[in-house]
């Protein structure tokens, strides 16, 4: 049986990231799609009426997913065609999206896409936090606009063009209470993300001399490959000594 295609959402608290699930699940999946909703064993439940359109998703099974110790543990059912994991709105991303990575070769699925869903209303008020979602961004392959009443379309509008001038290849599109133009396009599991972290990755090559002093290695010397070597992503990369991250981010839950 084919494995389940996963999809990662990204997001704050209170960014609207169930009621688009919502959109997308009941949209944007074929007839015989087994989805699986995964949110964290903390998240509050689901207000009543949202409860109520995910219930009428057909064969939508509800789960959890929990982070002990930095390590991702996660139960997808074998008859699921896709897993729609939602971070913890209130934690690092980053630090997820490390223990998610580490957990995907043995989940039984494979990622289809990494979706952020925007607060821009959050994001309108609190510039400090344009680091935050740089950071869910660069992971992303599809990026939400919601929560935009009451936000000045100058601001929308500046936060697209800052990711569009850097030519990111991630689709940004609006969301329009609490759904999107194209649920299918959405999900369509195509790569488009700037973090090179869930592709394939040639091991790099190093030359090393061997047999003599020299400063400057022979013609002869052969290139050995370090297969573990990898390249680090940006914000995973840490400082040796601190372990701090090399990017650090605002800590989201001062914010939600």
């Amino acid at each position: 049986m084919p494995s389940a295609q996963i999809y990662l959402i990204l997001g704050s608290a209170r960014a609207g990231r169930r009621l688009v699930l919502a959109d997308l699940l009941a949209n944007g999946l074929e007839a015989s799609a087994r989805p699986v909703l995964l949110t964290s064993a903390t998240e509050t439940p689901a207000p009543d009426e949202l409860a109520q359109r995910l219930a009428a998703v057909p064969g939508l099974v509800l789960g959890t997913w929990t982070i002990t110790d930095g390590r991702f543990d996660a139960t997808i059912p074998s008859e699921a065609t896709h897993a729609f994991v939602v971070t913890d709105g209130r934690a690092n991303p980053v630090d997820q999206i490390e223990a998610v990575h580490t957990w995907l070769p043995g989940s039984g699925g494979e990622l289809a896409r990494v979706i952020t869903v925007v607060d821009c209303k959050l994001g309108s008020e609190h510039a400090e936090l344009l680091r935050w979602f740089d950071a869910c961004v660069h992971f992303s392959d599809v990026v939400l606009l919601n929560r935009r009443e009451g936000v000045a379309n100058k601001w929308v509008s500046d936060f697209t063009a800052r990711y569009r001038k850097q030519h990111f290849p991630c689709l940004i599109e609006l969301v329009k209470r609490g759904e999107v133009a194209n649920p299918a396009l959405i999900l369509e599991p195509q790569a488009r993300r700037v973090s090179q972290l869930f592709d394939e990755t040639e091991p790099i090559t190093v030359a090393i001399s061997e047999g003599d002093d020299d400063d400057e290695a022979d013609d002869d010397d052969e290139a050995v490959v370090d297969e573990d070597a990898v390249p680090v992503d940006p914000y995973l990369e840490r400082q040796t000594g601190s372990g701090r991250r090399e990017k650090e981010i605002p800590d989201i839950a001062k914010y939600v």
